[in-house]
């Protein structure tokens, strides 16, 4: 059989590089090379089989390549949500970085449900990725990871993390957090500081908690559980949770949110009051994702610099799959305060 006629039946069916490398004459190595754009393929035949491989519809087979190298090039990310802003601009550091390492990202995401989590990365383990990067569900604890350290895949927890698992994490000091956004309240003379939304079952929303007591003792407030609302963060725990708490007999002047999205609620709650914030009440976010500088008025919040923290999760990650045995790594990014229009004085 004649090479025109291996390609006419190939223009039928699949494309190898063999098929490929039969019609220009050259090595499969070499037509392997230059479709991974190799500097060690000379540039004019590199243009030569791309653009042969276009021209028949070539589809690179990674599932075979995976076989030969034992690397799929794939890294499973599990979300618990990318409704919240944060954790979608948080997943588009991760799949720059990722692709920058030419790696793919497989997406599943779980809500707050343990159930649908184990389901979920059952799934994402069946496809054999090189390594996960995770933010758990509420409520995950050691074990529900067993699985996927037994199978010995590498794991980077991202914001939030399960204690004692061993395992490498990326987050923002979140009690550092609350300690500038309470520091700031305070010094603009607030001395009744609710907070709103957080929940024990989530590391996040411990550490912040803890950050709020500790602040206000540190400034010699006292801690009223009557100002604390625990939920988690959404628009619809930081609308109910200010109307809570403005129904106090003592109500508060201001409020530390958990999150951006509990106080873009907290902002919308004040308003069925008939009340402003940065007029007649102070609210502190925390996490700024992109839509905090665009509310009216422009929330104040405390910035985690969940992009970093995408970015330095997908390379401890990456580091990780070259260097299994190195030991466990916590990286703790500093928050910083940024004050906008949603707070006043006092």
């Amino acid at each position: 059989m004649s090479i025109d006629e291996v390609v006419d039946r190939a223009d039928r069916g699949r494309v190898t590089l063999q098929v490929i490398a039969g019609k220009l004459d050259v090595s499969t190595a070499t037509v392997s090379l230059a479709l991974r754009d190799s500097p060690v393929v000379a540039e004019a035949t590199k243009a030569r089989v791309q653009a042969l491989a276009r021209e028949l519809g070539y589809i690179y087979n990674r599932s075979a390549a995976s076989l030969r190298t034992a690397r799929t090039n794939m890294i499973a990310v599990g979300f618990h949500d990318i409704t919240n802003p944060y954790f979608a601009e948080m997943l588009v550091a991760v799949e720059e970085t990722a692709a920058e390492a030419g790696r793919t990202i497989l997406l599943g995401t779980y809500a707050e449900s343990l159930e649908r989590q184990e389901r979920v990365l059952g799934t994402l383990k069946e496809y054999r990725p090189d390594g996960m990067i995770l933010c758990p569900a509420g409520g995950a604890t050691a074990e529900s990871l067993n699985h996927l350290t037994a199978a010995r895949i590498p794991v980077v927890q991202i914001s939030r993390e399960i204690d004692g698992v061993g395992l490498d994490f990326v987050g923002s000091d979140d009690e550092m957090g609350a300690d500038l956004a309470i520091g700031h309240l305070v010094d603009l003379g607030h001395t009744r500081i609710a907070m709103i939304g957080g929940n024990d079952a989530i590391s996040t929303g411990r550490a912040r908690h803890r950050g709020y007591r500790a602040a206000l003792q540190r400034r010699g407030l006292p801690f009223d559980p009557a100002l604390v609302y625990m939920d988690y963060g959404s628009r619809q725990t930081g609308l109910a949770g200010i109307q809570a708490v403005l129904d106090l007999p003592d109500p508060p002047t201001a409020a530390f949110c958990f999150n951006d999205l509990t106080a873009f609620g907290a902002l919308l709650g004040l308003r069925h009051r008939m009340r402003e914030a940065g007029v007649d009440f102070s609210i502190v976010g925390c996490d700024d994702v992109q839509e905090a500088a665009q509310w009216y008025p422009a929330l104040t919040t405390v910035r985690n610099h969940h992009a970093e923290m995408g970015r330095r999760a997908a390379e401890l990650l990456i580091e990780r799959i070259e260097n299994p045995d190195l030991p466990p790594r916590r990286v703790l990014i500093a928050p910083e305060l940024i004050v906008r229009a949603s707070t006043v004085k006092r």
